[in-house]
């Protein structure tokens, strides 16, 4: 029997812990009533109708943004493809030197 992907919330939750196992820190946000997990500068994953969807980059032709999109049931799988994308966007947008010398919250 087909087993009902998780609430958009708890499966933001799955997602973000999937990523911790893949090493990316990432905050799960529900204010506005549709569960995010922002995982880093231009990279947010809406948690919607039983899909995880992030901006993988931009059309030109169309000037539009170009969306993935993986369904909830198989939340390990969409981690990967966030941490690819994640080491994408981390190419070109590294830690400010600000950021990358701080010392960690005692």
């Amino acid at each position: 029997m087909n087993e009902l992907p998780p609430h958009p919330l708890a499966a933001a939750q799955q997602l973000a812990a999937a990523l911790a196992d893949e090493g990316i820190t990432a905050d799960v946000h529900h204010d506005y009533g549709t569960p995010m997990v922002s995982v880093w500068v231009g990279l947010i994953v809406w948690c919607a109708d039983g899909m995880y969807w992030w901006r993988t980059g931009w059309n030109p032709s169309r000037h539009r943004p170009i969306y993935a999109g993986h369904p909830f049931t198989q939340p390990a799988r969409a981690a990967h493809r966030v941490a690819f994308r994640y080491t994408q966007l981390r190419m070109s947008h590294p830690l400010s030197s600000l950021i990358a010398g701080a010392q960690p919250c005692p």
